[in-house]
């Protein structure tokens, strides 16, 4: 077993948006395809697709109809299958998005468990009987709106449960038949080549929930998401989702170098339950918390140290900045920020998820009421929820719909903001880029041991001012020593007395190779990657 993940990078794609072949303004498995050779020149290892399964596209494919064929407007599965061996042939990992909690309302599983109240199926979702008010079992809501996590069947007279849409009803993971399905789902696409999955909102994932009452949330108030107004005591991060786990990584582990990716929104104390108490569960709890995170110096640096300290000594970490379910970082934090967001996740300890655009710096995208795509917005307008912003096309040229589809195409989102500069084509030959400083970063962090395996041990520092060093455990003279200025302003870090070094990369450009002992100076927004001679 080669643990690849341990050391490797993965970087997001979200299908629809990636590139267009075919001229219907949406992105499609051969585009991918086409596009791999960028990604094994930007230096990652594997390549991480949002959904591609048939689906009615209530919510862009985590509604899933099939979980074993290909939606026509990403190709078939021969489209799947030619990527598989392109992307291994180009030495990349593929990984599959994997729908845990729930199918679509129109799965020929759903169908026949609505058919009747004794289908055989009935029992692979979560029927219930009205409450005692005739009214849904419990007070539960859904995302998307905060309506009713219930839905009436009128011909069968129960409630069916969906924590999403409607459309998107819980599967019943406490039915052998469901459960016996679900995972032959796993090595139907392994057999294919796939190289792990990434397991949709893992945490939700119910054997046999406690059908009672959610608290009210005190904290709520108007303009937050109505989902929010209870606090999920029932619904989220129960014991079930462990026992789901397990049965995820059984079934992995039947093959060889195999990566289970688990979404998990919590706070670190309750993320790191997810590796497993025997490391049988996911390989990487995938680990939010930047995104959520106050961006600066001291909050970073807070969460950094706390989550090292809950990482079992058999888990291994991992750092998100981004991903379709949030704005872009570049939009959060600023470009400048941006450029220092992106040297911390490249060379902290644990495996980085990048999300196509944002070794760019792509922005967020201006999406006009009339091309409002999310059902999430479109069910909560105006509280600022709606995910198309961060989902608009890959920017790869300045050309037309900067190069993601035809000319005479209509792309299914408009492009972002400053396509003419932030693009592939222009930035790949501009070596202060963000696209250049993603690809050094790449490069050093592969080449190094104390980047891709080594320790990570944090410093005290000026105020706005977050520094670690990165040793490797067998090479002592290994070392390098992060300083991130997360300000606006020039700031300093010394370095301890006798230690000197070079700048290998600077987020700002220009320092490379610049000796520096003893006082090194910041610029507004830069990080500093030195290569030190002795322990700092």
């Amino acid at each position: 077993m080669s643990d690849w993940w341990r050391h490797g990078i993965v970087y997001q794609v979200y299908p629809r948006s990636f590139q267009d072949t075919n001229g219907d303004g949406v992105g499609d498995l051969p585009g991918i395809t086409d596009r791999l050779p960028y990604l094994a020149q930007l230096g990652v290892d594997a390549v991480w697709i949002s959904p591609i399964y048939l689906s009615p596209m209530a919510d862009f494919g985590y509604d899933v109809a099939d979980y074993t064929d290909v939606h026509e407007l990403f190709g078939t599965l021969d489209d799947a299958d030619r990527l598989i061996e392109t992307a291994h042939d180009l030495g990349l990992k593929v990984i599959l998005d994997y729908v845990v909690n729930h199918s679509s309302d129109q799965h020929p599983w759903f169908q026949e468990s609505r058919s009747s109240r004794d289908n055989p199926k009935r029992d692979w979702y979560f029927w219930k009987d009205p409450g005692p008010d005739g009214g849904p079992p419990t007070n539960w809501v859904s995302r998307f709106g905060g309506g009713s996590a219930w839905e009436f069947d009128e011909p069968t007279g129960q409630y069916y449960l969906h924590t999403y849409l409607a459309e998107q009803p819980d599967l019943n993971w406490g039915n052998e038949d469901l459960r016996n399905a679900m995972l032959d789902v796993l090595r139907f696409w392994m057999d294919r080549g796939v190289d792990g999955f990434r397991v949709d909102v893992a945490y939700r994932a119910k054997v046999a929930p406690q059908w009672r009452d959610n608290p009210p949330n005190p904290e709520w108030k108007p303009g937050m998401d109505p989902y929010e107004k209870l606090q999920e005591t029932y619904t989220k991060n129960l014991p079930d989702a462990h026992v789901v786990g397990r049965m995820l990584r059984d079934v992995v582990d039947e093959y060889d170098d195999r990566v289970l990716i688990g979404e998990v929104t919590l706070p670190v104390d309750r993320l790191t339950a997810f590796y497993g108490e025997d490391a049988n569960e996911y390989h990487l709890p995938f680990n939010f918390n930047l995104i959520h995170s106050e961006w600066t110096a001291e909050a970073v640096q807070q969460h950094v140290d706390a989550y090292e300290r809950h990482v079992p000594e058999s888990g291994w970490p991992n750092y998100v900045l981004g991903n379709h379910d949030q704005h872009r970082l570049a939009a959060r934090v600023g470009p400048g920020q941006a450029r220092v967001g992106y040297m911390l996740l490249l060379t902290l300890r644990g495996t980085p998820t990048l999300y196509y655009g944002d070794e760019l710096g792509m922005l967020d995208g201006r999406i006009p009421p009339g091309m409002i795509q999310d059902p999430w917005e479109l069910k909560t307008p105006d509280i600022g929820l709606g995910r198309d912003p961060a989902r608009t096309p890959m920017q790869w040229s300045p050309a037309l719909h900067a190069g993601f589809c035809p000319p005479d195409a209509e792309p299914w989102l408009p492009v972002g903001p400053k396509e003419d500069v932030v693009n592939v084509e222009v930035q790949r030959d501009q070596p202060a880029s963000m696209l250049s400083l993603t690809k050094r970063l790449i490069r050093l962090r592969r080449k190094h041991p104390a980047l891709h395996a080594g320790s990570y041990r944090s410093f005290d520092a000026p105020d706005g001012v977050f520094a670690y060093a990165r040793s490797a455990s067998t090479d002592d003279a290994d070392r390098f020593v992060v300083v991130l200025n997360f300000t606006g302003e020039t700031r300093t870090w010394s370095l301890a007395e006798g230690v000197h070094g070079k700048i290998k990369v600077s987020t700002r450009y220009g320092r490379q190779d610049e000796a520096v002992s003893g006082i090194v100076p910041l610029r507004p927004d830069e990080g500093v990657l030195i290569c030190v001679d002795r322990s700092a």
